[in-house]
C-alpha cells in the first residue's frame, strides 16, 4: 500500500535527486565526460542540472542594453526624442541664421559700394562746379544781375563837365538812387588835378554804370585857402546823400599816380565794385 510520502510524489520521482545518487553517479563515465567542459553536469531521472558559472543559460544571454519597456521606459524615450528635436531644429535655425547673415552683409556690402561710388561722384561734379573759373563766373553773372536790378543798366561811359552851380545839383538830385555819382573837384593849373582827369576818363569807359563828372572848384564857390589846400578832392553821392569825400588825394596816392591807383583807392573804400567780378 502506498504511503501519503509516495502519493506526494507520485510520478515526481524521477526528478528527485538525493545524494546518494549523486555519490553513486559520480565515479561513472558520463560525469567524466561533462567535467572535460572545465564544469560539472548533473543528471538524474530526466532532470539535468549545469554548475558551470560560465555557461550560457538555457534561453540565451539577454540583450545587454536598455529596454525601455515599462511606463517610465516610454516616457523617457520620448522625453528624449523631443530633445534630439529641439537640439535639430535649432541647429537648422542657426544655420539659418548664419546663412541670412552672410547674405545680408554681402548685399550691404554691394549697396555701399553702390553709396560710395555715387558720393565720389557727386564729390567731383561738386569740386569741379567749386572751381576758382566757376565761382569767378558765377560771382559775375551775379553782380550783372544785381547791378540790372538795380537800375545800373543805365550806361555813362565819359566823364561830364559842370559848368555851373545848377549843373551840380541836378546832377546829384536827378539822378537814379542807386547810381553812384563821383564828382571830381579840380584846379586847371594844379598838375595833380590834371592827371586825375585823365584817369577818370579812363575809368569812366571801364565803368559805365558809374556817373562820373568834374566842376571846377571856383564854379563850385570853393575858397582860396580849400583850392590850394585840399585839391584834387573827389565828393561821391549816391541817392542825393554823401557817402564818401577824400580831399588832397596825393596824400593817398602821391604825387605821381595812374588809373590803376586810382581804381584801387575807389575799391579799397568802397565805392565801385571790381569790373572782374562783372564783365
Amino acid at each position: 500500500m502506498a504511503t501519503l510520502e509516495d502519493k506526494l510524489l507520485g510520478e515526481k520521482l524521477q526528478y528527485y535527486c538525493s545524494s546518494s545518487e549523486e555519490e553513486d553517479n559520480g565515479d561513472g563515465d558520463d560525469g567524466d565526460d561533462e567535467k572535460g567542459a572545465g564544469g560539472s553536469r548533473k543528471e538524474g531521472a530526466g532532470l539535468t542540472i549545469n554548475t558551470d558559472p560560465n555557461a550560457a543559460p538555457a534561453g540565451g544571454f539577454r540583450s545587454q542594453g536598455s529596454m525601455n519597456t515599462g511606463p517610465k521606459g516610454v516616457v523617457k524615450d520620448w522625453q528624449r526624442f523631443k530633445q534630439l528635436e529641439a537640439e535639430k531644429r535649432e541647429e537648422t535655425e542657426r544655420q539659418r541664421m548664419e546663412l541670412a547673415k552672410k547674405l545680408s552683409m554681402t548685399t550691404a556690402t554691394s549697396a555701399e559700394d553702390e553709396e560710395r561710388k555715387r558720393q565720389e561722384e557727386l564729390d567731383a561734379e561738386f569740386a569741379e562746379l567749386m572751381s576758382e573759373d566757376f565761382l569767378q563766373q558765377y560771382q559775375k553773372q551775379r553782380m550783372a544781375e544785381m547791378l540790372r536790378q538795380t537800375g545800373h543798366n543805365q550806361q555813362f561811359g565819359k566823364v561830364h563837365q559842370l559848368s555851373t552851380h545848377e549843373e551840380f545839383l541836378s546832377c546829384v538830385e536827378e539822378e537814379n538812387k542807386h547810381t553812384t555819382i563821383i564828382i571830381h573837384i579840380y584846379e586847371r593849373a594844379q598838375s595833380a588835378c590834371i592827371t586825375l582827369n585823365n584817369c577818370l576818363d579812363t575809368l569812366a569807359s571801364e565803368y559805365p554804370s558809374i556817373k562820373f563828372a568834374k566842376i571846377c572848384s571856383s564854379v563850385a564857390g570853393m575858397s582860396r585857402d580849400f583850392r590850394t589846400k585840399g585839391l584834387p578832392a573827389l565828393l561821391v553821392y549816391k541817392a542825393q546823400a554823401l557817402i564818401g569825400n577824400f580831399v588832397r588825394l596825393t596824400d593817398d596816392l602821391s604825387d605821381d599816380f595812374f588809373t590803376s591807383d586810382v581804381e584801387s583807392f575807389l575799391i579799397e573804400h568802397g565805392i565801385i565794385v571790381d569790373k572782374a567780378l562783372y564783365n
